[in-house]
């Protein structure tokens, strides 16, 4: 079931619109009758576990630039 509610009325009830959303209902946000957002749960099957990426930064990333480069920035 798809619930529209106006802007007004989705900022005073929006916990109870959380709540419906995450027992399944659909909840679309209306601007003077126009539907303009949807809240939906948020799939957390898709997102990774912290810490899982390595990135390795070589040591030249951290030495000071050259003074023509710095000028450069100014």
């Amino acid at each position: 079931m798809t619930t529209v509610v106006n802007v007004q009325d989705a900022k005073t009830r929006l916990s109870e619109l959380l709540h419906r959303v995450e027992r399944g209902e659909d909840v679309v946000i209306a601007r003077a009758g126009t539907p303009v957002a949807r809240l939906a749960p948020v799939d957390l099957a898709w997102e990774r576990p912290l810490g899982t990426v390595r990135v390795e930064v070589p040591d030249s990333f951290f030495a000071a630039l050259p003074d023509e480069e710095l000028d450069a920035w100014q």
